[in-house]
């Protein structure tokens, strides 16, 4: 049985994915502090045997026993808000967060898979972007501490397995919305809903051509 451990887990995303590991058959330990996670999002779990859920910040070090085949690091603030009232904790995620993700994968020799982000490509001045375009980011606007916390991410995540060869993987997830998002997220799906949720006019940004 694969055993895999997802960070963020509790998660809008992560708790997805843990869904789909325990589908899969697979055993999941899932890692969240509850900064921006909710327990909420696994309580359907309790019961399930396969399943472990453990409350802990990744920026401090992961100590996890038994085997793991897989690490999913999708620990970190993700929404507009949450890093902008956040921006010490986002960085630190994104750096020592992803550090201490890959050094468990190296322990346990266990495939590694970053969650990043479209913010890599910042403002970016191609359209659409392909994945050898380096972006256009101002790294010290305001939105700066996510999109160079997941830059710095994906640049540990190759450091690791050009130097220590552990197995690693990233994917660059554009726009997601789904059950499990929180209306206060900053972002244009959820917006677009609480606006008519609540009967009010929707509100579009510039020319509403944006991708």
């Amino acid at each position: 049985m694969p055993i895999s451990v997802v960070t963020g887990g509790a998660g809008f995303l992560g708790s997805h994915l843990v869904d789909r590991l325990l589908k899969e058959g697979h055993e999941v330990l899932a890692i969240d502090n509850l900064l921006t996670g909710n327990e909420r999002n696994l309580d359907h779990l309790k019961s399930e045997k396969r399943f472990r859920y453990l409350r802990h910040d990744v920026t401090k070090f992961i100590a996890v026993e038994g085997d793991v085949n897989f690490v999913f690091h999708f620990a970190s603030p993700a929404s507009p808000i949450d890093y902008l009232e956040l921006p010490i904790q986002t960085l630190k995620v994104g750096s020592l967060g992803t550090h201490n993700a890959l050094g468990l994968a190296k322990a346990k020799g266990a495939t590694f898979l970053l969650a990043s982000t479209s913010e890599c490509y910042g403002d970016p001045l191609v359209h659409p972007q392909k994945e050898d375009y380096w972006g256009n980011v101002n790294p010290i606007g305001p939105r700066g501490v996510y999109d160079e916390a997941k830059r710095f991410a994906e640049a540990m995540t190759m450091a690791y397995h050009r130097f220590h060869q552990v197995d690693t993987k990233i994917v660059r997830i554009f726009n997601t919305y789904g059950p499990r998002m929180r209306l206060r997220d900053g972002r244009v799906v959820p917006a677009f809903v609480g606006q008519a949720l609540r009967g009010e006019p929707m509100t579009v940004f510039g020319e509403g051509k944006q991708t």
